[in-house]
């Protein structure tokens, strides 16, 4: 998997001014089932910190794709960044962003607004058209990227950096619906990291198949801040978090495959930039640490694919390109 790669292939019909492409804001894949590829990207507006969030789809496995269009009904030039995406078992597409429109409005009447807010769109024909725009929650972290993932049931969650009362950044969990009719979201961490400001450090999300949930997130801890997992049991029971890697461990991923299960970071120790990582074969009973990859230059953050053939390793690095490394091989 992942061994060649095709030629470079232009998605948009015309060329676009910019493209956000930084670490916690850069495009998204997802696919359908009858070979669609869908895209979705933030493009930058002329104010600063200002976007809209664009979707391009292929219907054709990729041989043509479609103009872009905007996936969210609001067109104030305000915060529309930092999406996410995924396709739930009906074929349904959910994108979900960073909408500083409820902020904007706060300052209007002068009053008090932790954060940013998280909304989201749900299209049911295959991206040709989204509804919403649905509000998840109000105070979210500004800048750190939202987590999606499928339940074993089929429906989709979503785990971001959440500003609790009074100011404590921890994460928070909620199913999402087709309808927008959403229940109370539910805290997913502990740390009461109390601090005014964003780390640019999101949490990665996976289910396994008995609904267990498996959780990476970066937080602070009294004075030492750190990169953990936990999983918490079908009920939302959360086991107590274990510390990954050393205070270098930054922007974990996670992935389950059957009985296996992969969690990834990165991490310099002064000369070079390691992928480390911990593996385990039995759902989580037993692990070994393993070292998946290595670059000397800039690098991106690691990313983590479940496929029939097991858990990858996705990273792009300056000096060796993209490659696909194995974590767990399939049985």
């Amino acid at each position: 998997m992942g061994q060649t790669w095709s030629v470079p292939k232009r998605l948009q019909r015309e060329p676009e001014s910019a493209i956000s492409a930084d670490g916690e804001n850069r495009p998204k894949l997802a696919f359908g089932s009858k070979d669609e590829i869908y895209v979705s990207y933030t493009k930058p507006l002329a104010k600063p910190h200002t976007a809209e969030i664009r979707f391009i789809r292929s219907t054709d496995g990729g041989q043509s794709f479609s103009a872009p269009i905007v996936v969210h009904a609001n067109r104030d030039v305000i915060t529309h960044r930092f999406e996410s995406m995924t396709v739930d078992r009906e074929g349904r597409i959910y994108v979900a962003w960073i909408d500083k429109r409820d902020l904007e409005a706060a300052r209007t009447r002068n009053r008090k607004y932790a954060g940013a807010a998280l909304y989201y769109a749900v299209s049911g024909d295959g991206g040709a058209t989204f509804r919403g725009d649905y509000k998840i929650a109000d105070h979210s972290c500004e800048c750190c990227r939202i987590a999606l993932a499928l339940r074993p049931d089929g429906k989709p969650v979503a785990m971001w950096r959440h500003v609790f009362e009074p100011n404590a950044r921890d994460h928070a969990l909620i199913e999402l619906t087709p309808d927008g009719k959403l229940p109370a979201l539910n805290r997913a961490t502990f740390e009461d990291w109390r601090v005014d400001a964003c780390p640019h450090h999101g949490p990665a999300l996976a289910y396994a198949a008995d609904g267990t949930r498996h959780q990476t997130w970066f937080n602070v801890k009294g004075e030492e801040g750190g990169v953990f997992y936990a999983s918490a049991d079908p009920s939302g029971v959360l086991q107590t978090p274990v510390r990954l890697g050393s205070a270098q461990a930054q922007h974990a991923d996670v992935a389950v495959h059957g009985k296996s299960i992969a969690l990834a970071w990165k991490q310099f120790d002064g000369k070079s930039t390691a992928i480390l990582a911990k593996v385990s074969d039995d759902g989580g009973k037993t692990w070994r640490n393993v070292e998946l990859a290595r670059t000397e230059g800039g690098s991106d953050h690691p990313r983590l694919v479940a496929a029939d053939a097991g858990i990858y390793l996705i990273w792009r690095t300056r000096n060796e390109g993209v490659r696909s490394i194995a974590a767990m091989k399939g049985s």
